[in-house]
């Protein structure tokens, strides 16, 4: 990934495109997470690809490549959120109940969405990601140690939500 990385700092736009490919599922798990609906994360990914494209020459070191788009992603869901919350009448968020593909995914997301956003970010990262906790610490602008403890809440929070389903 680090030679992919190189070309398309070098100007490599197929190569830039290959590294965005490799990342999708990344991007739509983490920008779904915040935003709720497709939609809104399409938003976000566009606008991160856009900003990683234009500002891959300041990546540094390459093996965190994966770590500064995550970090880069979730400060655009941050300042969607935060328009969001300036422009859009209570009446049009979406309900929480929306339908999902397959009854147990539905069920799952509804319990993951029942979670604060900072425990449901660093589960994802974590689980759903394959994220060490340093890179969770990393990508979110924490700590380890809070990265941790977030990371039990976030677990005792969800087996609470799980058993009481």
């Amino acid at each position: 990934m680090e030679e992919l990385i190189q070309r398309a700092k070098g100007g490599d736009s197929e190569a830039f495109v290959e590294l965005m490919e490799s990342q999708k599922s990344t991007l739509y798990k983490v920008a779904r997470s915040y935003l709720h609906n497709d939609a809104d994360a399409a938003d976000a990914i566009g606008e991160t690809v856009l900003a990683c494209f234009e500002k891959l020459h300041t990546l540094r070191q390459p093996q965190y490549f994966r770590t500064w788009l995550v970090r880069v992603l979730i400060r655009k869901c941050q300042d969607m959120l935060r328009e969001r919350k300036r422009s859009v009448p209570l009446e049009e968020v979406t309900p929480a109940g929306r339908e999902e593909p397959g009854h147990s995914h539905a069920e799952f997301l509804a319990l993951l969405d029942g979670l604060d956003e900072k425990y449901r970010t660093v589960l994802l990262l974590y689980y759903g990601e394959g994220f060490s906790v340093k890179e969770v610490a990393q990508a979110m602008d924490l700590g380890v140690e809070t990265v941790k403890t977030r990371l039990k809440r976030a677990r005792a929070g969800f087996k609470l939500a799980y058993e009481t389903e």
